[in-house]
């Protein structure tokens, strides 16, 4: 009888441990979480276990190990006597860079799509024994499995989203703990994105990791926002109590509003005068003040007002043209994922360099602090997740890790007033169970959040008819508020001058922006304008181009050209002019501007001066 309780003990505890792993998970995207006051990183140099065949995490027979098993890479590698058997180690010789790619740090790892195993030891004491600490990773490409001193925190999937874990005061240790997380970067059909993209797929834990220590009842979540005449929005507590009360202070305003609970969140509306609102013109930013009985958090936000009427977009009641580009999360001169706000700066000022007033951050959320950085700089940002291409749109599996993810770019990024646009997908293919998929992400994006636009990156087509007209009637389209396509006419198709005798025919009464067009080019490539792959070539495509983009009228509302910088990609493999890159851009990978650059930087300086 007894052995019976035991086996039935250990499988409690094995479907606890893998299966109720979220046990410690916040739920919520913690906000801003680098001006929390016990910022504690532990970025740095984590070891590592190269697991092709994931040797760590099954056994021989290919199931789930058990918690307790010594041969489990999450548990202790030191051997507690001679006797015993251990078969893997860490190694202060196999040391990888957190935030970082590993691709990019060693050149085993260049093509590597797999499983890796990072460790960290520290110690930690906590500054208040009430308090609660959280672990905070800001992302991890694309599977982690998330283990502190044997015992799994739990899994997440996305590598671009944030998560997190509350720590136990029975788990984290004042000395010697043991943080250890397997990262898979395979590419799977079933998950998002799936397994065809256009982009390196960069493993690893890609930004930063920290511990995070709070007050017990701290300020979880909050959002803030502009309607008429008022400052609108709601802060959360950690926990639910009638005796909650927040305070919500602008000085520069001189406003400040005191709430107390009568409902999960705390909602506020605080009449102002004289805001400025926040413009590429003018991008400007307030310091607000949130706090409550024992937390306090500062803040810098901006107040806008996006919106549509018709054909037009407004910004703040008047028109806008988005004069955008492009942009990968990626240092192309380093060939490595971008992470850090000196990255953020150094991309965003080359678009700002550009003449832009907006950027399209492909194809994914960006770091933290590319919103940041552009909420400082001005930049109108379109915001997407990876549902790009081939996803499986009848699973609801897959629809759930696309609403998620969704979900965690929202929640992250609802108070970076520089995000116009949040998008739900990249060039999806026009069937039934697309338009159902795409259709209950954007009226999932409208509920979370009705401050904001949404869209998508739609295809053009033509009809035999028709064949000079671009057929702009995507039935998704009935479901955004800014009508958005790709066309390549004069790269993929054609040659530039066929732009010449184009029309766009617009089936909504919406906004209409051009979310890609573009030409590879190689840097130092040099023909007559016909010779494909040249600078000359490209510069000759983005003259038609915009000569014919201009002609649609003032339902045309911008364009973001593919793209700002070569990024690279496994799918370009011509070996003299792509040999791994994507060339479409405008500056090279070694950071040389292609004559195509001033071609539209010059065009969105006229457009900038005929507002």
């Amino acid at each position: 009888m007894g052995k019976r309780i035991m086996v039935r003990l250990c499988l409690v505890v094995f479907v606890m441990f893998f299966l109720n792993g979220s046990l410690f998970v916040y739920g919520f995207c913690l906000q801003n979480t680098y001006a929390r006051k016990n910022y504690t990183s532990l970025n740095g140099e984590w070891q590592y276990i190269i697991d092709p065949y994931e040797t760590g995490f099954y056994n021989y027979r290919r199931e789930q190990r058990y918690p307790t098993d010594p041969e489990a890479y999450w548990n202790s590698d030191v051997a507690r006597d001679k006797s015993q058997r251990i078969e893997f180690g860490y190694s202060t010789k196999n040391t990888l860079k957190v935030p970082g790619d590993w691709n990019s740090q060693n050149p085993i790892f260049l093509y590597y799509e797999g499983s890796i195993w990072y460790r960290k030891s520290f110690d930690y004491s906590k500054k208040a024994e009430k308090n609660t600490v959280y672990l905070h990773f800001g992302a991890v490409n694309y599977r982690a499995d998330v283990f502190l001193n044997g015992v799994m925190l739990g899994t997440h999937l996305g590598g671009f989203t944030s998560f997190g874990y509350y720590l136990p005061d029975s788990l984290l240790k004042a000395k010697d703990n043991t943080l250890t997380v397997r990262v898979d970067n395979k590419r799977l059909a079933d998950e998002i994105p799936t397994i065809n993209t256009d982009w390196w797929n960069y493993g690893g834990i890609t930004r930063d990791v920290a511990l995070i220590e709070l007050p017990k009842n701290h300020i979880q979540d909050y959002k803030l926002y502009t309607e008429g005449n008022a400052i609108k929005g709601f802060v959360k507590l950690a926990e639910n109590k009638a005796s909650n009360q927040v305070a919500i202070e602008i000085p520069e305003l001189s406003a400040r509003l005191s709430v107390k609970a009568n409902s999960d969140s705390l909602v506020f509306n605080i009449p102002v005068k004289k805001l400025t609102k926040w413009s590429p013109e003018l991008p400007k930013l307030y310091t607000v003040k949130i706090s409550a009985q024992t937390d306090t958090l500062t803040d810098k936000i901006g107040f806008k007002t996006i919106e549509t009427q018709g054909k037009n977009l407004l910004l703040n009641g008047k028109p806008l043209f988005m004069r955008g580009i492009c942009i990968h999360e990626e240092i192309a001169e380093e060939r490595r994922r971008a992470h850090s706000k000196a990255d953020a700066f150094k991309l965003l000022k080359m678009a700002k360099d550009m003449n832009c007033n907006m950027v399209r951050l492909a194809h994914y959320p960006h770091n933290e602090w590319m919103l940041k950085v552009a909420d400082s700089l001005g930049l109108i940002v379109w915001s997407e997740i990876p549902v790009y291409w081939t996803i499986q749109f009848g699973s609801n599996t897959v629809y759930n890790k696309a609403e998620t993810q969704l979900k965690e770019m929202i929640s992250r990024d609802k108070n970076r007033v520089s995000i116009a646009i949040w998008s739900v997908g990249n060039e999806t293919p026009r069937t039934e169970e697309r338009l159902t998929f795409m259709k209950k992400l954007a009226q999932t994006a409208k509920k979370l959040d009705s401050t904001r636009l949404i869209s998508a990156a739609c295809e053009v087509h033509f009809l035999p008819e028709k064949p000079n007209t671009f057929m702009i009637d995507d039935p998704l389209g009935q479901y955004l508020d800014v009508v958005s396509v790709n066309e390549y006419l004069g790269w993929y198709w054609g040659i530039p001058t066929d732009c010449r005798d184009k029309n766009f025919e617009i089936k909504y009464d919406k906004p209409f922006f051009i979310s890609e067009m573009g030409a590879e080019a190689k840097e130092g490539f040099y023909g007559d304008t016909l010779t494909r792959w040249s600078e000359d070539y490209q510069a000759w495509f983005y003259k038609e181009q915009l000569k014919m983009l201009d002609k649609i009228g003032k339902q045309w509302v911008g364009i973001s050209p593919w793209l700002m910088t070569d990024f690279s990609s496994p799918k370009r493999n011509h070996p003299v002019f792509q040999a791994g890159w994507n060339n479409k851009g405008l500056i090279s990978s070694s950071g040389k501007k292609k004559k195509a650059y001033e071609e539209l930087k010059n065009f969105y300086h006229q457009k900038s001066i005929k507002k």
